[in-house]
């Protein structure tokens, strides 16, 4: 809503629906955001030990997203995915269990580096909260948001659709929180 209803009535009391909210209202930009907070609120609920740098990153995804720039916003999610993945790395290799997965982490990309991780990671004994959508919540949702950031970040000439960035920020919740139960129990290691 914004103050006036026409040329001759442009102040308060008077009021009319914003071009903006007539968008809204009409269904033509479902999936839109007026602000980053409630995507910060919802990945600070879910995931409160979040890094700091992950979460710059995925505050410019956002803002990208809300201002348009899909392509940005691919590029930016997948940049905190693969940072996200990368803390794990760090963890493990800091942990006991360190000496298992070293081939994985000797690989140069980062897909082929997750997908050898998981295979080891799938043969160790692990808490039902984590072993549970497993496949799903780890190399499934890092692999498409890793598609469509590679999509964004070359020359392809596909474009991310507003819809489709939507759904990849919120992929993006599940996937940073089944990374940091994976990252408590290497943590919890002993």
């Amino acid at each position: 809503i914004t103050l006036g209803c026409d040329a001759s009535n442009q102040n308060y009391p008077w009021f009319r629906l914003s071009r903006f909210g007539k968008t809204i209202l009409e269904n033509q930009e479902t999936y839109f955001f007026h602000d980053t907070t409630p995507y910060d609120k919802l990945i600070r609920s879910q995931i409160p030990q979040i890094d700091g740098t992950t979460l710059i990153y995925l505050k410019e995804a956002m803002q990208a997203f809300r201002v348009g720039c899909l392509l940005s916003t691919s590029v930016m999610l997948g940049v905190a995915t693969e940072h996200t993945f990368k803390l794990l790395q760090e963890r493990v290799e800091s942990s006991v269990e360190k000496g298992k997965y070293e081939r994985a982490f000797k690989e140069r990309h980062i897909f082929p580096r997750v997908m050898k991780f998981q295979t080891i990671f799938d043969s160790q004994p692990k808490p039902p909260e984590i072993a549970d959508d497993l496949a799903i919540h780890f190399a499934g949702i890092l692999n498409v948001i890793r598609t469509f950031r590679n999509e964004s970040g070359h020359p392809t000439g596909l474009i991310v659709s507003r819809e489709q960035a939507y759904v990849l920020l919120h992929l993006f919740v599940p996937y940073a929180k089944k990374m940091y139960q994976i990252m408590d129990h290497f943590e919890n290691l002993k």
